[in-house]
């Protein structure tokens, strides 16, 4: 009885550490399932961020990337060379330069006169001209020669105006005061100047009879 109950027992010990042996295995088992399971998992995400990492990046850079940023820098080459254009101050077109004054006439030239009665005629008729005052070439030429025959120092002592002190002088036989009286700008102050004396007697002549022109005898 007593031997039954021993074998018994070892009976039941030798179960309790079978079962607990079978516990241990399979709780080893589930552990090892539930790693594998993680491991799985693990490896399906790191395949899926693999996955999407390639699809993103064939997103990004497709095979003609390169041409699409070349086009994008050259769009935005484009839009930044007006903005620049923009910014740089807007100079004005130069004026064309003032064309040059033209030079000045020169002056023209003074009229040489023969110093000879044809001479002295001339340069009076072209002072009496620009003042105004009648007489013609012939009319002054025949007057004179008729008065002094030319002679620019002609002088007459015999007659009236002779006997009061002031004889006639000159081409035109010309008194003092009459030559004073009837003197032209531009033509000198001495009586015996055969311009001033031709032109003094013109202007005194137009005054009391028109014009030298009509002057035929003394006057």
């Amino acid at each position: 009885m007593a031997n039954a109950r021993s074998t018994t027992r070892k009976t039941s010990r030798r179960a309790g550490k079978a079962t607990m042996a079978t516990a241990a295995l399979a709780a080893l088992a589930t552990v090892g399932v539930a790693g594998a399971q993680h491991n799985s998992s693990s490896s399906q995400q790191v395949a899926s961020a693999s996955k999407i990492s390639v699809g993103a990046a064939a997103t990004i850079a497709p095979k003609d990337a390169p041409k699409q940023q070349v086009a994008l820098a050259a769009d935005v080459h484009k839009q930044a060379a007006p903005a620049q254009d923009a910014a740089q101050p807007v100079v004005p077109p130069m004026a064309p330069a003032p064309a040059p004054a033209p030079a000045p006439a020169p002056a023209p030239e003074a009229p040489q006169y023969a110093d000879n009665l044809d001479g002295w005629i001339r340069h009076s008729l072209d002072i009496l001209g620009a003042h105004g005052i009648p007489a013609s070439y012939d009319g002054i030429y025949r007057n004179i020669i008729r008065e002094s025959s030319g002679d620019t120092q002609a002088i007459n002592l015999y007659d009236i105006n002779a006997m009061n002190g002031i004889p006639s002088k000159g081409l035109l036989q010309v008194i003092d005061p009459t030559f004073n009286a009837y003197h032209v700008d531009g033509t000198s102050w001495n009586i015996w100047d055969p311009v001033a004396n031709i032109t003094a007697a013109c202007n005194y002549a137009a005054a009391r009879y028109g014009s030298m022109d009509n002057v035929y005898s003394a006057y």
